[in-house]
């Protein structure tokens, strides 16, 4: 048994923002008790007798934040086979450390989790861990983008949707036949969005930085142009699509008229594309390289007003970790991709939150209940009933970013001064992380 006392309940579902007692009682959120001003207090849920035998923990949540457990649904945890990058274990201590309890791992792991066999190795290994660790598995065999797999086994073994994400699909008419299958099974699919035949050197975006590096880059037209052909595909299928790691304004303009249409598109924002523009390149190099590229301030801020209107539904990370020597390598040769797991929550706060463009209720909605809802997975909400999956964060906390439970330290954020420092980790009741100053 956890007792969260007088602490600042968030609850995406409801709209909740105010100070209550919380209980948790094994797997789930046995009470909720809310202090409303004015009123006497009647009683205190920690007063409750303990049954005989449980071991009761109280945290003082004075001062600080609980919502329900932040949910990834885009993380690369490089497990099987990539494990010298990340595996699932360091992988899930990561997103622990970084307030997740839910996180779903991409496809493109050697081999692909095109397979039942390799799929139920990623969900095993998952479960021990402490977190709830998820796998979509591939759209096409060996993301060959040609032939289905067998979508309707690999959600009979716990598939929670499909994507080859990393590799975009360029055939139409076999998109088309994805996304039909993933409707009749009702699974997300989730899709990257960058035409090669408009791309020169991937990682960089198209523009001034490109030109001052002597480079041609990847230019916005790679993702707009997939990301129209894509919604309309979409609205003809009725399929859930999630376009991932949006950076173009345009493609934001543009889920937003598909979903004015009635077309079930979704769209993911990284924290690292609302935070930096292409001129982190010139400063940290290969640690600002990733797939799509950091685009211009313009395309920025119509991150932000997409997230702000409601038109990007979810905040992911991408978390994608490579070793220090293959970033280490020129910047047109080292891979793509950055670590994100336990800088975003941060990051949302203080780009976000104290910035003035959302409030808290909306970042957790962002974080955890819309991507729970994506999934049709039962988190995001922090209501008696609910999963005890819960993240405690002190949102006023300013702290250096400089300490990694991921094997991975490929960030430009190493070294930034962020607010907002998760101080509980909450799964299934249990605490899988505490800060080390965690009162």
């Amino acid at each position: 048994m956890i007792f969260i006392q007088n602490v600042r309940v968030i609850d995406p579902k409801s709209g909740f923002d105010g100070t209550a007692d919380v209980m948790l009682r094994g797997d789930k959120i046995a009470a909720v008790k809310k202090k409303e001003a004015g009123r006497p207090e009647d009683g205190n849920p920690a007063e409750r007798k303990p049954e005989d035998g449980e071991i009761v923990e109280v945290i003082d949540g004075t001062g600080l934040v609980a919502a329900p457990g932040l949910v990834d649904v885009h993380v690369h945890f490089r497990d099987p086979g990539l494990t010298y990058k990340e595996d699932i274990h360091t992988g899930a201590a990561a997103a622990a450390a970084g307030g997740f309890t839910t996180v779903v791992c991409m496809a493109n792991t050697k081999p692909k989790v095109d397979s039942v066999e390799t799929l139920r190795y990623v969900l095993e290994e998952g479960k021990k861990t402490g977190i709830h660790v998820l796998s979509c598995a591939a759209v096409s065999k060996d993301f060959g983008g040609t032939e289905l797999t067998d979508m309707e086994a690999l959600k009979a073994a716990g598939a929670a949707g499909f994507t080859d994400d990393g590799i975009p699909l360029k055939d139409e008419a076999f998109l088309k036949r994805a996304m039909e299958e993933a409707a009749r099974l009702d699974l997300p699919i989730s899709l990257h969005e960058e035409n090669p035949a408009f791309i020169r050197q991937n990682g960089i975006n198209h523009g001034a930085v490109s030109e001052q590096l002597g480079i041609y880059g990847s230019p916005a037209l790679a993702e707009d142009s997939m990301v129209a052909r894509d919604c309309m595909i979409a609205l003809a299928t009725g399929a859930a699509v999630d376009i991932q790691h949006i950076s173009s304004g345009n493609s934001v303009a543009m889920v937003r008229f598909a979903k004015s249409l009635g077309a079930d598109v979704w769209a993911e924002v990284t924290p690292h594309h609302f935070t930096l523009t292409e001129d982190a390149v010139l400063e940290h190099g290969t640690l600002a390289k990733m797939n799509p590229p950091l685009r211009t301030a313009k395309d920025r801020e119509q991150l932000i007003e997409g997230l702000k209107d409601g038109t990007i539904d979810m905040i992911a990370t991408d978390h994608a970790p490579h070793s220090a020597e293959e970033k280490a390598k020129p910047l047109t040769e080292a891979p793509s991709g950055i670590t994100g797991l336990e800088t975003s929550l941060a990051l949302g706060i203080t780009e976000l939150v104290k910035k003035g463009h959302l409030s808290m209720v909306q970042l957790m909605e962002k974080m955890s209940y819309n991507p729970g809802r994506l999934y049709h997975l039962d988190c995001g909400r922090l209501e008696e009933g609910a999963p005890a999956d819960l993240v405690i964060f002190d949102e006023n906390e300013e702290w250096t970013v400089k300490e990694f439970a991921s094997k991975a330290v490929n960030t430009p954020f190493i070294g930034a001064k962020l607010t907002g420092r998760v101080k509980y980790t909450i799964c299934d009741g249990k605490i899988v992380y505490r800060d080390k100053d965690a009162r």
